[in-house]
């Protein structure tokens, strides 16, 4: 085999480019897999440089089926790279991974893809090969015995990446086209309202704190009087819980009734919202 067939023979196997490729099988002495190893160490180099670097854009992908249903982000740094094919395929494959593994990201990163290679180790040559950071971000699977989950996509990219994904999980022995409209909507609410909880009690005290935090540190330079200031504040952190808890924020699909009204008049007695998880890229 001649030198340049060894060159294209390494471009197929690692997608490095013809530079790199040429330089390494003369490194190598015409070795090729001497010359792929000298590539990875190379594309590890290349990418440890680029970690440093802010990775915003990305896609999120959903994988599995209406009884165990896994979303993961993965992060680029532009939107051209989120459109990339090698890039694409690469998160596509990572999630069927990902929902295998019940997002176990230590689990996911060990795993074996296709090729023979580790998750870790494409990462690596993928951030070689396309020249920006690349990091996987959040992951969640939600499964539940006796649930049914429904899913939203919005600004898909391609089939099941997307910018933003939803997946909610209803418990019921219902199986009407009534409850899976309310599913589906259920889920665009979600994707509209970015709930930050189901109920008001169940919102993190984090984030409760830091916002009493905002609205006294606010009254405090208004002037008002203590006793006033005290059944303001009362009032704002109260609409502020309602507005960021799922049961309790307006209706999308209409804004006058609650969540947990639209719940009422579905009148279905076993009809429960067990969980659900709302991924949007760069948040």
């Amino acid at each position: 085999m001649s030198d340049i067939e060894k060159v294209k023979k390494l471009r197929e196997a690692t997608g490095a480019g013809f530079k790199d490729c040429n330089l390494a099988i003369k490194e190598s002495n015409g070795d090729l897999e001497k010359a792929v190893e000298i590539l990875r160490v190379k594309g590890i180099s290349k990418a440890s440089k680029k970690m440093s670097r802010d990775a915003k854009d990305g896609v999120v992908a959903v994988s599995g089926d209406e009884k165990k249903t896994s979303i993961i982000e993965v992060n680029c740094e532009t939107d051209f790279v989120a459109k990339n094919d090698d890039f694409i395929n690469f998160v596509k494959e990572l999630s069927e991974i990902n929902n295998q593994n019940d997002s176990n990201i230590d689990v996911l990163k060990k795993a074996i893809m296709n090729n023979g290679k580790s998750v870790e180790d494409n990462l690596v040559a993928l951030i070689a090969k396309i020249g920006e950071k690349i990091t996987i971000g959040k992951t969640i699977t939600i499964g539940n015995s006796l649930s049914i989950n429904y899913q939203y996509l919005h600004t898909i990219v391609k089939d099941n990446l997307a910018k933003l994904a939803v997946v909610v999980s209803l418990e019921t022995k219902d199986n009407s086209d009534t409850i899976k409209t309310f599913g589906k909507q259920l889920s665009m609410h979600i994707a509209a309202s970015n709930p930050l909880a189901l109920d008001p009690s169940l919102i993190d005290k984090k984030i409760i704190d830091k916002e009493l935090e905002l609205v006294t540190e606010e009254l405090k330079n208004s002037g008002k009087p203590e006793e006033i200031a005290k059944k303001i504040s009362l009032g704002k952190m109260n609409k502020f819980k309602e507005e960021n808890a799922l049961l309790t924020q307006a209706w999308v699909m209409e804004p006058k009734k609650k969540v947990q009204d639209i719940l009422k008049e579905l009148a279905v007695n076993d009809l429960k919202i067990k969980e659900f998880s709302r991924i949007k890229i760069g948040e």
